[in-house]
């Protein structure tokens, strides 16, 4: 894989399309230290970016929580998005809108910073291996859990929330599983280290657990949109580690992921069932149902 800072085209960089080798951020840059930094993440299909207004809403909203505000209106953001994917010809990818506190000043507090936004974008295939998406993933219960709604910006895609997913997904690689699971700060299932989770129960109903301390993903909603519209009932609850074993079917869902089968948690087995394959199957036409429309 080509190193994401020697590749070729144009970044859209503080509202100029920049040399991709050229966008360069100071050392000494606030939100490199101190994590004053926010982020999104889009996928393009079929050369237009799913669900673009909801995303720049919640990198805006993700900024305010964070202190901050974006030089720039979301209409201005929505069109340099689209303008990027354009210029970089990308047809089916990942798009990267990114914004954070400069160097003006060196410490804690840093409100007399410059906020600098950038958006890149690049072609780009499945998060998982394909392969994987068939058999279905395994995933390991991290040590690292949730932090309290109370104690972070939890429902915010803001760069230091994002750590303790990194420390959770490295310690499962190395043991042989694909992501891991990740419990809230009471004990309850939450989420894996970058997607939101279902289980499909023996009656077919779907549970996945209430996003209140961890964000509520916008592929998420979409899915349930998507299941209640096939008449599959989506419960919303709080879920214990101990029902695992209860549970006939598992899957992943995010920007990235889109819908993953998981085969594993531990040593729980799931298996990969018709009504996952369906699920996938409709978000994939649902993700594209405007250009083909």
């Amino acid at each position: 894989m080509i190193p994401y800072d020697k590749r070729s085209g144009k970044i859209w960089y503080n509202s100029e399309f920049v040399d991709w080798t050229n966008v360069k951020v100071h050392v000494l840059s606030h939100g490199l230290h101190y994590a004053s930094c926010v982020f999104e993440g889009e996928r393009v299909y079929d050369g237009s970016i799913f669900k673009l207004e909801e995303h720049t809403s919640r990198f805006f909203h993700s900024a305010r929580r964070m202190g901050f505000e974006i030089p720039y209106s979301e209409e201005e953001i929505n069109n340099a998005s689209n303008s990027i994917i354009k210029n970089q010809k990308v047809e089916n990818g990942y798009v990267r809108p990114v914004a954070w506190r400069g160097s003006e000043m060196m410490a804690i507090s840093a409100q007399q910073t410059k906020i600098h936004v950038a958006i890149a974008t690049w072609e780009w295939g499945s998060y998982f291996d394909p392969k994987l998406k068939i058999e279905g993933i395994k995933l390991n219960i991290s040590n690292w859990r949730r932090p309290a709604p109370n104690t972070i910006p939890w429902d915010t895609k803001a760069s230091g929330l994002y750590m303790i997913c990194t420390l959770s997904k490295h310690e499962a690689e190395k043991n042989g599983y694909t992501d891991s699971l990740m419990l809230d700060h009471e004990g309850n299932i939450a989420e894996a280290t970058g997607a939101n989770i279902f289980f499909k129960d023996k009656s077919g109903e779907l549970h996945t657990p209430i996003p209140d301390s961890f964000l509520d993903g916008i592929t998420r909603r979409t899915v349930i949109e998507i299941a209640k519209s096939k008449n599959i009932k989506v419960n919303e609850r709080k879920i214990k580690p101990d029902e695992l074993k209860d549970f006939i079917g598992c899957f992943l869902t995010g920007t990235a992921a889109e819908v993953t089968p998981v085969s594993c948690i531990a040593d729980n087995q799931f298996k990969v069932c018709d009504l996952i394959i369906g699920l996938n199957e409709s978000y994939q036409k649902f993700v594209r149902k405007k250009k083909a429309a």
